[in-house]
């Protein structure tokens, strides 16, 4: 640390690169605490005879507001921050005059290097006032604002203390309980009572405190994470610890979150409650709870207080505050408390009817494709499913390889129209109903048959149902047949398209064709007959299948396919095995755009096995 040259006595500390974490409030909190707990203990020289004492009210303050824009950056920045500590000491007072009492200032500063974003909750236009993000900082420090320099944004804010006078306030409900803050001797160090300005933090931060809780818990579709955030909020805000239980289906409640000022208790104060976890349902909040042992004490002792998690009028858990001390919260607190207990349970419920309706769907979905795909003797398989929806596993292309006897296996590649559930249902009946049809015995041309009279008759039932508001589904299906010879090296195949991208027959030297001819869609015509077209399949040749959203990604105006560019794709592969020739057709589809992929991504690859060579005795 090096004194600066100044009006004041300067020394400046920084601790620089937090990462964007749960842990950096908690390092800036531990290194503000330290630097001002080791200067108030020893005050370097610069200081001066007459300068007064760094209290420990000015350090519970100092590190209070450096957490409160700490985790604001966290949460809305989401970059590496930087936490600088300026201590500026005043000259002491005119020895002839007496006048200009001596002082002691700690500017803090937050800095993070997020310039495409505002500050969050900063001043208001219309009414002056700072926002719900900066309303603490407001109310607590003598003077603070923003500063932008660069690509960095700095949010800073001064405490001061003043010989003789106020250190400055605390919204600490009970401040009055906590040991006279240590100053040092022959100097006397004011302090404002801090139980009444707890109504008057209250009362002005209040709603603007339960507008930044609803903010960030509206989208958070996890319970954990939603207790995680809620913690944080209420800790060192409205107390040393809290603790969160949530009910279970069976009846009991589960510890989900444990948060404390100082994070060395969190294991032991974990370990004290989940040994007596709550069992019963609160109804009013502010009930008392049994001190845990290591929850952290002064000489005073500690108290903790109980609200309900109550959504729908249904019990969602238990919300626990603890602070050294006498936890006496008025009225205002209090129903501040219970108001944000009330927006806790409903994060909850919302993220567990999200889970619940997740799972569900996640197991409708899963019976939508093959739990693998079946091994083809003599013929490598590889696929590559990227569903475009988000959450799902399952949209609206769909595959299958399946045996049909020793010698024969059936393969498909499709896609519905549509993205959604109703699409994703089809996927299902339509591999369902290719499956049945092929262990009937029907070939690849009567089976694309079948199914173009199924789509289309379920159409007309549909439109006839609902009128016009029914929208018609119809099918692309790309179907064909793998026969092995034992003791022939390849296969023979037959395959045929009906409105899907034709597949292609990449040979050993290169050259790549065309498998089938395309035709109509399924679902259209009820009358249409589908051809099959039949080839050799020898060793060392590929067969490249794929779904509209490899050859219709977009760059500006062209596809990818414009220019037979799927074929330079599949030729750029060549001498790749089934399963890297797959994951590169993917990889130079993503890299053909630059946007996200807009459309499910589906790639199979068939590859005849070249026969082994055992080796001679």
């Amino acid at each position: 640390m090096a004194a600066l040259s100044s009006p004041y006595a300067t020394e400046t500390v920084s601790r620089k690169g937090l990462p964007a974490n749960q842990l950096a409030a908690s390092g800036a909190r531990k290194f503000v605490r330290a630097l001002l707990t080791e200067r108030a203990a020893a005050p370097p020289a610069t200081a001066g005879p007459g300068a007064p004492a760094i209290s420990s009210e000015l350090i519970y303050t100092a590190v209070l507001l450096t957490s409160e824009l700490v985790t604001n950056a966290v949460m809305y920045a989401g970059t590496d921050i930087d936490v600088t500590c300026r201590l500026e000491h005043g000259p002491p007072p005119d020895p002839e005059t007496g006048s200009g009492p001596a002082t002691v200032g700690v500017v803090l500063e937050v800095s993070d290097r997020h310039p495409a974003r505002g500050v969050r909750g900063g001043v208001d236009a219309r009414t002056g006032e700072p926002g719900y993000g900066l309303q603490l900082v407001s109310a607590l420090s003598e003077a603070w604002g923003v500063t932008y320099r660069r690509s960095v944004k700095t949010v800073w804010f001064r405490l001061e203390a003043t010989e003789g006078e106020p250190v400055g306030p605390s919204q600490l409900p009970a401040a009055e309980d906590r040991a006279e803050p240590a100053a040092r001797p022959g100097r006397s160090v004011a302090v404002r009572p801090a139980a009444a300005h707890a109504a008057e933090w209250a009362d002005r931060g209040g709603p603007s405190f339960l507008a930044e809780t609803s903010e960030l818990l509206a989208g958070q579709l996890d319970q954990d994470m939603v207790t995680a955030l809620a913690a944080q909020l209420l800790v060192p805000r409205l107390a040393d610890w809290c603790a969160i239980w949530l009910s279970t289906e069976g009846g009991g409640r589960q510890l989900s979150r444990v948060w404390h000022v100082d994070e060395r208790r969190i294991p032991p104060l974990r370990a004290d409650l989940e040994r007596d976890p709550p069992r019963e349902m609160f109804r009013t909040g502010g009930t008392p709870w049994p001190w845990p042992e290591h929850a952290g004490a002064s000489p005073a002792g500690g108290s903790a207080l109980a609200f309900p998690l109550t959504a729908r009028d249904t019990d969602q858990g238990v919300l626990l505050l603890g602070r050294a001390g006498q936890l006496r919260m008025t009225d205002t607190v209090v129903r501040m408390v219970e108001d944000v207990a009330r927006r806790v349970a409903q994060a909850v419920h919302t993220a567990r009817q999200y889970t619940r309706q997740t799972t569900i769907s996640l197991a409708l979905q899963r019976r939508q494709l093959p739990a693998s795909l079946a091994s083809i003797k003599g013929v490598d398989t590889a696929i590559v499913y990227e569903p475009h929806g988000e959450g799902q596993t399952v949209g609206g292309d769909f595959y299958d390889v399946f045996p049909m006897g020793v010698r024969r296996w059936c393969f498909l590649l499709g896609d519905v129209q549509g993205k959604d559930p109703e699409a994703m249902s089809v996927t299902g009946l339509a591999r369902h109903l290719v499956r049945l049809l092929a262990r009937e015995g029907h070939g690849v041309e009567s089976v694309l048959g079948r199914l173009n009279l199924a789509m289309a008759e379920e159409t007309a039932e549909a439109l006839e149902m609902s009128g016009e508001q029914a929208s018609a589904r119809f099918l692309s299906l790309l179907y064909g047949e793998l026969e092995v010879d034992p003791g022939v090296p390849g296969a023979r195949c037959t395959v045929a398209s009906a409105g899907h991208p034709p597949p292609l027959h990449m040979f050993v030297d290169g050259t790549v064709e065309p498998a089938s001819e395309p035709q109509m869609l399924l679902g259209i015509d009820e009358g249409t007959e589908y051809q099959a077209s039949s080839f050799d399949l020898r060793p060392g040749e590929t067969l490249l299948c794929v779904t509209d959203g490899v050859t219709e990604r977009r760059c500006g105006n062209w596809q990818l396919d414009d220019n037979d560019g799927l074929i330079e794709v599949l030729r750029d592969g060549l001498g790749l095995g089934a399963k890297a020739l797959a994951e590169h057709v993917r990889r130079a589809a993503h890299d053909f755009g630059t946007g996200p992929v807009e459309d499910d991504l589906s790639v199979l690859v068939l590859q005849a096995l070249l026969p082994t060579v055992e080796p001679r005795a």
